[in-house]
């Protein structure tokens, strides 16, 4: 057998070497990047493809076209309970404090991508503690933010989400001029970090809370009476018309964030999830071609828990599917994780299932119920607590309903008339009400 002389396997080493330090870059850039969008206030029947019919939603349903829509994903019924449970992956029962914090003990999905080596981001609304680390603390890099260190209205009464907005980035408090729309303002710092991540071909989280579509409700920048009436920013309700121009506002800057991964390229590997909070406001009143639909935020009803969510990743997402299949909110963090290959500690113990697998067209179903304890300042003897599938829905009252043919839940159903088939799903919500029934706060006190 012939030497191999020093230089040639010098020459190797270093294409070997050279072909590992290829294939690792070439992992890190196919990181997938990931976007989570969450509207305020917007309910399932807001959107035109899920049926809605009062609003023009072109760019959400282009993202219903292009990826996958599904028919049945819960939020809690109000704001902070949900910005809580999607961050966590865990049900309020256990880690719920009060309106407005998040815990700084608890684990979110902006400290997992960050630890896994992504640039990570929040832009919007906060209102979960108002230290102005508290972003940070919760494993957020960047923010752009409304309401951190400040309330909602200035020292005159104006509600400061809107027209001259008082917004936080990255700790720096400001009051802006006349003229600037803080739905814009955080947007554009949103669309920023994204440019700034795919230069540095770093993947990247941008967690994207919406200030829109919560009153007070007012013109945008595209309503003809955004120069000339902006009254309504010291009304907390306003005016509802207004609620159709801030629907097309929010579609608008769906458009926006889904046009910059085209124009930057990385589209193809950026999973974009949309979803609300919680129910539309009360004074909202929407038509679906099926029914009327009131605005039931706050409630634990179906108009006030049922919201949109749709999702597309296209190099990984089948255009056009839709799913029947049960999501809550506790799902989004494992799922994310899941999708890009970061791992969740053990001790976690998430309430979370990932649906994954139904993203990419797999005939699975990851639960076949959801739970929900609300309760909007955190005390035990003001819980409303529910268990329910996609027909079915039980209180821990004991009242049961079936809620496609009683949305408004007027009517429950007696115990001692149940058919078969409906004893068996009582049965089932029953035991999952009396599992979590001994899990308030236990993972905190």
């Amino acid at each position: 057998m012939k030497k191999i002389n020093t230089s040639l396997w010098l020459a190797l080493a270093i294409v070997s070497l050279f072909a590992q330090c290829r294939t690792k870059e070439t992992e890190e850039l196919s990181r997938p990047n990931v976007i989570l969008i969450m509207a305020d206030d917007l309910g399932y029947e807001t959107v035109q493809a899920n049926g809605g019919t009062s609003y023009q939603t072109p760019n959400l349903d282009r993202m219903a076209q292009e990826g996958i829509r599904f028919e049945h994903c819960y939020a809690q019924p109000l704001c902070t309970p949900s910005r809580v449970q999607i961050m966590t992956g865990i049900y309020n029962v256990r880690n719920y404090i009060k309106f407005g914090i998040l815990d700084t003990s608890q684990t979110t999905f902006g400290h997992l991508f960050k630890d896994a080596g992504y640039q990570t981001c929040i832009v919007g609304k906060w209102q979960l503690g108002k230290d102005p680390m508290s972003p940070r603390w919760a494993g957020f890099q960047e923010h752009c933010l409304w309401q951190v260190r400040e309330g909602r209205v200035d020292s005159t009464g104006r509600d400061t989400r809107f027209s001259e907005p008082v917004l936080e980035t990255n700790g720096t408090l400001k009051t802006y001029e006349k003229g600037q729309f803080g739905p814009r303002v955080v947007a554009d710092y949103g669309l920023d970090f994204i440019e700034r991540a795919a230069e540095k071909e770093e993947p990247f989280l941008l967690y994207y809370p919406m200030i829109l579509t919560h009153c007070p409700f007012s013109p945008t920048p595209d309503s003809p009476e955004w120069a000339v009436d902006d009254t309504t920013v010291m009304q907390y309700k306003g005016h509802a018309h207004y609620f159709e121009d801030m629907m097309a506002y929010t579609d608008r800057i769906i458009g926006d964030i889904n046009a910059k991964l085209v124009e930057l390229g990385i589209a193809d590997n950026t999973l974009v999830i949309f979803t609300g909070d919680n129910g539309t406001d009360v004074p909202v009143v929407s038509e679906m071609t099926d029914r009327i639909v009131a605005g039931a935020k706050s409630k634990s009803t179906d108009a006030g828990t049922r919201v949109p969510l749709l999702v597309k990743w296209p190099a990984q997402i089948e255009e056009g599917q839709l799913s029947k299949a049960l999501v809550d909110f506790t799902d989004m963090l494992p799922t994310i994780c899941e999708a890009t290959g970061i791992a969740i500690p053990d001790d976690l113990d998430l309430d979370g299932r990932s649906f994954l697998p139904l993203l990419k067209g797999k005939d699975t179903e990851p639960r076949s119920w959801i739970y929900s304890w609300y309760s909007r300042n955190g005390e035990l003897e003001k819980a409303r607590v529910f268990a329910r599938n996609q027909r079915y829905k039980l209180y821990d009252t004991g009242e049961f309903y079936e809620v496609p043919a009683d949305y408004l839940e007027e009517n429950s159903l007696a115990v001692d008339s149940l058919d078969a088939d409906q004893v068996q799903v009582f049965t089932e919500l029953k035991a999952v009400l009396d599992h979590y029934s001994k899990r308030r706060l236990a993972d905190i006190e």
